[in-house]
C-alpha cells in the first residue's frame, strides 16, 4: 500500500512532532508518512528533532519574502517538490490564507490546545491560550485536531479530549498537562484516520477510472 505522504508545518520546540515520529515508528500511523518537516523558525528545535529521526527539513522564513503571497508561494513550492499530499499544523506559528488552504482542502489539519470553541481564533495561541483558561476560572480545558479552513481555528472538528484544570495550575503547568493527556494522544490518532481516509478517496478515484 502507498502510503499518504506528510509534511508537518512547526515553528519552535517540535514536542508534538515528536508523538507524530513516535506514532509513526510505533505502527499508530499506518496509512501515512512523515517526509518532510517544514519550519517558518530557522532555529526551531523542531528541525533538530526531524533531523534525529532521518525525516528531511526546510526552512521558509517568513521574515525573508516581502509578503505573505510570496511566503506562501515558496511554502506551495517546498511541499509540492516532496509530493506533500497531507499537512499537519504542529505549533506552526503563521496562520495561512485561503487561497493556500485550498491548494489542500481537508487535507490540512491542526492541534488547538483549548476546546474549540472557547479561547480559540487568531490572538489565541501556546501559553496565552491557558493564561485566557485560567483568567475565566473554567473548570475544565483541553485540546482539538481540526482540519483547516480559511477561519483561524475554524475548520471541522476531528477529536477533542478534555482536561480537568487544577486549583494550582499555572499556565506552564497546564500547557504540560494538556500536551501530555491530550495533544500527544490526539493529533497522531488524527493523522491516522485523515490519511486512512486520503487512501480510501485515493482508491475511490482510481476505481471510477478503470
Amino acid at each position: 500500500m502507498k502510503r499518504i505522504k506528510i509534511a508537518v508545518l512547526v515553528s519552535g520546540g517540535g514536542t508534538n512532532l515528536q508523538a507524530l515520529i513516535k506514532a509513526e515508528q510505533k505502527g499508530i500511523i499506518k496509512n501515512g508518512r512523515i517526509v518532510l518537516v517544514v519550519s517558518n523558525n530557522p532555529d526551531a528545535y523542531a528541525l533538530e528533532r526531524a533531523e534525529n529521526a532521518n525525516i528531511p527539513t526546510a526552512v521558509v522564513n517568513r521574515k525573508d519574502f516581502a509578503d505573505a503571497k510570496a511566503f506562501e508561494a515558496k511554502l506551495l513550492e517546498t511541499l509540492e517538490a516532496a509530493g506533500v499530499e497531507m499537512i499537519v499544523l504542529a505549533g506552526f506559528m503563521c496562520i495561512l490564507s485561503s487561497e493556500f488552504v485550498s491548494h489542500y482542502k481537508d487535507r490540512i489539519i491542526n492541534v488547538h490546545p483549548s476546546l474549540i470553541p472557547s479561547f480559540c481564533g487568531e490572538g489565541f495561541y501556546g501559553l496565552k491560550v491557558h493564561e485566557a483558561a485560567l483568567k475565566y476560572g473554567v473548570k475544565v480545558t483541553g485540546a482539538t485536531v481540526h482540519y483547516v479552513n480559511e477561519v483561524p481555528d475554524g475548520g471541522r472538528i476531528i477529536f477533542q479530549k478534555a482536561v480537568v484544570i487544577r486549583r494550582n495550575d499555572t499556565p506552564e503547568t497546564l500547557q504540560r498537562r494538556v500536551m501530555e493527556q491530550a495533544e500527544w494522544k490526539l493529533l497522531p490518532k488524527a493523522c491516522e484516520v485523515v490519511a486512512r481516509e486520503l487512501i480510501r478517496s485515493r482508491a475511490r478515484a482510481a476505481a471510477k477510472k478503470d
